[in-house]
């Protein structure tokens, strides 16, 4: 049974006039609404202390476990204002699944489904103003997440726990249209090890990309295409943030196989509506060298990244290096194409209620 999030409202909340000024223009992760939910857990007590207050800073022993052992996790997901008014959610059971297994990976209490649900809709109902009304893909993106907050040091899973959601008014991810992307792919850095931690979301994982996106724009591209290997050969894994579609010219969607990667909340998604685009879902191991031999004799047709942010993201060329020759190959004409971006419409229609929501993924909460 969840517990309730009781809501103690600020004092100071942002005026109506700067808060209408921000929602205009609130790019992504810069603005922060007016409140948090949080709750604590320790070994005798469990998970207690839920709430809904003014958003705050934390104040942290230097000792605290996060700080040096990176016991951490988060997870990402959206409210979106429909042309009701109302407001929505899509899947966050699917989060709330996914933040327990990113616990059991990192050694954390497991935060029970509905708690984990209970403080996400808790502070979109304290923070309903802050939903953006928008038609141009304005949405209030939601962070929860969990840290080891206990001061001491020594290697072993902390015994006090703080779990928090904050919320952050977001634009359109694509603000000047949609256009395609270009990925460098790695010979240097591996996203995760098997065994490791690459099927959590866990900050760590995003800390130790972050020296591969420098390499790859230092090469020309916006992303990073990360292998299961280093050498520039091996399987395709993730791009970044987002996980990897391949559309063929069998009519199949296919996607890398879960194992290493992140199990994305959009991926599971498109997965499930493939099949009216009329695709073949496959998830399954792909190699570097099968991907540049479609681009090109064109049995790879469209290529395209996946993800909350930016729900569906083009690719159109990939560059990289392997042993020791530079390469660069183009999918397609070069331009987004019209799978991906049909996908993508359909996405959004079904977040922002222009299409019939026959999967049951949309959760209303005002």
């Amino acid at each position: 049974m969840s517990r309730a999030f009781p809501l103690s409202r600020t004092t100071g909340p942002v005026s109506e006039e700067e808060r209408r000024t921000i929602l205009a223009a609130p790019g992504f992760g810069k603005f922060f609404t007016d409140h948090m939910a949080s709750a604590t857990w320790t070994p005798a007590k469990g998970w207690h202390d839920h709430k809904v207050t003014a958003l705050a800073p934390y104040s942290l022993h230097p000792s605290a476990a996060v700080l040096h052992y990176a016991q951490e996790i988060f997870e990402g997901l959206k409210a979106y204002r429909h042309a009701d008014g109302s407001v929505w959610l899509f899947r966050p059971e699917f989060n709330a699944r996914r933040f327990a297994r990113s616990a059991e990976r990192l050694a954390l209490p497991v935060l029970p489904e509905e708690d984990f649900l209970t403080s996400v809709e808790e502070l979109v109902r304290a923070d309903e103003a802050w939903v953006p009304s928008s038609p141009d893909e304005k949405s209030l993106y939601l962070r929860p997440f969990m840290f080891a907050s206990e001061a001491f040091l020594g290697v072993r899973p902390a015994e006090q726990i703080a779990y928090s959601v904050i919320a952050s008014p977001a634009g359109p991810y694509f603000a000047g249209g949609v256009t395609g992307i270009t990925l460098w792919v790695s010979s240097n850095y591996t996203r995760a090890g098997r065994g490791g931690t690459g099927a959590a979301k866990c900050g760590g994982n995003y800390a130790s990309s972050l020296a591969a996106q420098i390499e790859s724009r230092k090469n020309g591209c916006d992303q990073v295409l990360f292998l299961d290997d280093t050498g520039g050969e091996g399987d395709l894994e993730e791009s970044g943030t987002m996980n990897l579609c391949l559309v063929t010219s069998a009519g199949e969607l296919v996607t890398p196989a879960l194992g290493n990667i992140l199990d994305g909340v959009t991926r599971d998604s498109i997965l499930s509506l493939a099949g009216e685009f009329g695709l073949t879902p496959v998830e399954r191991p792909i190699t570097l060298s099968e991907l540049r031999s479609g681009a090109a004799d064109g049995t790879v047709t469209e290529v395209f990244a996946a993800g909350t942010a930016a729900v569906v993201t083009p690719i159109v060329g990939f560059k990289g290096e392997s042993k020791g020759e530079g390469y660069a190959f183009t999918i397609g004409t070069g331009t987004p194409g019209k799978q991906t971006l049909a996908i993508r419409e359909h996405m959004l229609d079904i977040q922002y209620g222009r299409a019939e929501d026959v999967h049951g993924w949309m959760r209303r909460v005002v």
